[in-house]
């Protein structure tokens, strides 16, 4: 009998804001659409950790990663089944900022963008999974998405 049972990567993101409210977003060097800072889990890490690793290797900083925003539980028949996370990441200090730095050379760029020009800059998935982040960083709550989508 064959296993039908998914075997699903996860992903670990973080959600950082400015003192204005906008949210931040990276140029991977690797792909041609913007994202939010973050990676594969590796093997014997929990999505946190690996939250926390990613920022630490992708921008060079340390900031305290907070509660989960945002399950995203995203099969693609390309990729295969994924499930993806979302941490709060809070406002990013002045001096945090500046203390930015692409020292894997994953990225090459940062830059805050108001919510509202998401559905411009990112793919589909990508702006309903941070758009329902930000409701749930508001609303003080956890979501669970499906594709993206409340459930």
């Amino acid at each position: 009998m064959d296993d039908q049972r998914a075997q699903a990567r996860a992903a670990a993101g973080a959600l950082f804001f400015d003192d204005v409210g906008r949210l931040l977003l990276v140029t991977p060097t690797y792909k041609s659409s913007l994202d939010i800072p973050g990676g594969y889990v590796e093997q014997g890490e929990t999505p946190h950790e690996a939250c926390v690793r990613e920022v630490r290797e992708e921008l060079g900083i340390r900031p305290a990663i907070g509660r989960l925003l945002v399950a995203d539980w995203a099969p693609d028949s390309r990729d295969g089944d994924k499930v993806l996370f979302v941490f709060d990441g809070g406002v990013l200090s002045d001096e945090l900022l500046g203390r930015i730095t692409f020292a894997d050379g994953e990225l090459s760029a940062y830059a805050f963008h108001p919510v509202e020009e998401l559905d411009e800059l990112l793919v589909e998935r990508l702006a309903l999974r941070l758009k329902a982040a930000v409701t749930a960083y508001e609303r003080g709550e956890t979501a669970y998405l499906e594709h993206g989508r409340p459930v």
